[in-house]
């Protein structure tokens, strides 16, 4: 390898994945680089393989490691797939945070909820403001997306111009924020641009990307003719969507009550910075309970089937002194994310129960996506003519059809998946070795790495039950009986004895009967009745029960 100065994207989250972006550039001789990272995301968990975990993010490692080189973290924008670890992790990364207004509110809450120090944020304006840290400078390039003043960033080094576009789509009319420029994209293309890292997400969509402000006639004949209550659900961090589901109502004749702490806290943010001066008006619920039904229209959490959220609430009776009733009208603005079927389909179904009509997206009328398209991103290809290009936000088949569409303008590119470090030097890119990336797990108040066990044996718990024996000895003999508590299996059949019977009545069996080196050993005790145990609930359940044995002796 070179001791030649060089850049490198080193993506530790998001390439290979759709959620979790972390990203790392470097500028410098290899083990020498000054870094700056992009974005500190999370991902959510799954009951099938992360049971009772609350959060999942990167392992940052690598750069905690070398923290005394990371000059900077930049958060492209709000969403939690970019912002969500940013008060988890920031204590181990310390860099000054930069973001502009909006993502700056939303980051000062997360830092402010971990004890992080707020002060070390500082917000930007967008483009042509940049800072200079060591040899980068760093700009916001203003994007249209689902969420407002999100950006790309627009990074300078020695080796040229990088655009990294972060989350972005096409759209002329976004309601809130900034539109697509083309304009301003070509002035930032104009002296050439070394790497276009993209967003991969909707490659595989063939047609143009929709407007936000094309949602809007359907929305509203949507509530002009609905009958009763309309209850409405989004992502709460889309306040475009929110203000356009508000204005609908409003024109519709319907006061608007907002339930739901998290879509609260945006309309906040967006308050804050300024975006929504001109945002309907909003009654208190405690005032909507005096207020016609058919004059109602609930902005609710809760689009992806969460439990605790205000839709799964009211499908399961009432929230905050509302309910839902035959004739009601709950619509869908949103799009289910691949694994939140589940849920959404509980609550879909509790409301058909209760005779409320309910909208989905499915017709395309009430929700549009807030990635570019495949031809949007053939748009942005031309518009920068990088000299290479760097898949990312995406699973592999994304960036490799994505890899693929850049072909098509011979636009050379690899596909670099978490821990690539590639080389963005040359006149293609280059990946040049790899790194060991991997998963931090937030389980209550704890952060745990993903290879510790503690998920893999509360599976193991789960799928097997569990077996827990408590033994007492004095002078290597058993005192009284062994005592077992069975939990999670099922027990045996009327014929024959308890399951935790049997299993006590095989332990003292095998124990009175071990030879006494066996006794004095707290292992090999373990690793007998662990077999007894085994052997018992295999014969009369047919299951083999994680087990715990508690040895306890007694000393003169």
């Amino acid at each position: 390898m070179s001791n030649s100065k060089r850049l490198i994207f080193l993506p530790l989250g998001g390439a290979g994945e759709i959620g979790m972006n972390m990203y790392l550039y470097g500028y410098g001789a290899p083990d020498k680089e000054r870094f700056i990272l992009v974005d500190v995301g999370v991902t959510f968990p799954s009951m099938d393989g992360t049971p009772g975990v609350d959060l999942i993010m990167p392992d940052a490692a690598f750069i905690e490691a070398r923290a005394d080189r990371l000059d900077g973290i930049f958060i492209t924008h709000a969403h939690e797939d970019h912002i969500g670890a940013l008060g988890h992790l920031y204590s181990r990364l310390a860099a000054p945070i930069f973001t502009r207004k909006f993502t700056g509110a939303v980051a000062r809450a997360k830092m402010e909820d971990h004890g992080q120090d707020i002060d070390r944020i500082e917000v930007m304006e967008a483009w042509p403001e940049q800072v200079t840290l060591g040899d980068f400078k760093v700009g916001f390039m203003p994007v249209s997306h689902s969420i407002p003043e999100a950006s790309g960033l627009v990074i300078d080094s020695p080796a040229g111009r990088v655009v990294h576009t972060g989350d972005f789509k096409l759209d002329p009319d976004p309601i809130v924020g900034e539109a697509y420029n083309p304009a301003l994209y070509r002035e930032i293309a104009k002296d050439g641009v070394q790497a276009l890292v993209c967003d991969s997400t909707n490659v595989f969509s063939k047609h143009a990307g929709k407007s936000e402000s094309g949602l809007r006639p359907h929305i509203a004949n949507m509530m002009k003719d609905a009958s009763g209550m309309v209850v409405a659900t989004t992502f709460a961090s889309n306040v475009a969507r929110l203000k356009t589901l508000a204005q609908a109502a409003v024109d519709s004749g319907r006061s608007v009550v907002v339930l739901g702490r998290s879509m609260k806290k945006m309309l906040g943010y967006a308050n804050f910075a300024g975006l929504i001066d001109d945002f309907p008006p909003i009654v208190d619920v405690e005032d909507a309970h005096d207020i016609p039904r058919e004059n109602l229209m609930l902005l609710v959490t809760g689009s992806q089937g969460e439990r605790r959220a205000a839709s799964a609430q009211l499908a399961n009776g009432k929230y905050l002194g509302m309910t839902m009733r035959e004739g009601d009208t709950f619509l869908f603005s949103s799009k289910t994310i691949p694994g939140n079927e589940v849920g959404v389909g509980r609550i879909i179904n509790a409301y058909s129960e209760m005779g409320v009509n309910v909208v989905d997206e499915s017709a395309g009328h009430y929700h549009v996506s807030g990635h570019a398209n495949r031809p949007d991103l053939e748009e942005i290809h031309g518009i920068f003519k990088p000299k290479m290009l760097i898949p990312m936000h995406g699973e592999h088949r994304h960036l490799r059809a994505h890899a693929d569409l850049a072909a098509e303008r011979n636009i050379p590119s690899v596909i670099a998946s978490n821990g690539a470090i590639v080389n963005l030097s040359g006149d293609t890119p280059d990946i040049e070795s790899h790194i060991e990336t991997g998963r931090i797990y937030l389980d209550g108040s704890r952060l745990i790495g993903a290879y510790d066990g503690v998920v893999l044996e509360r599976m193991r718990m789960a799928l097997r039950g569990a077996v827990v024996v408590s033994l007492l000895f004095e002078d290597n003999a058993l005192i009284g009986e062994s005592w077992a508590e069975v939990l999670g299996l099922p027990d045996t059949g009327a014929m024959e004895p308890a399951l935790q019977e049997a299993l006590e009545r095989s332990i003292d069996e095998e124990l009175v009967t071990a030879k006494k080196a066996t006794l004095m050993s707290d292992d090999e005790v373990e690793r007998l009745v662990t077999r007894t145990v085994s052997r018992v609930c295999k014969d009369l359940i047919g299951k083999k029960p994680v087990v715990k044995v508690l040895i306890n002796r007694l000393v003169d």
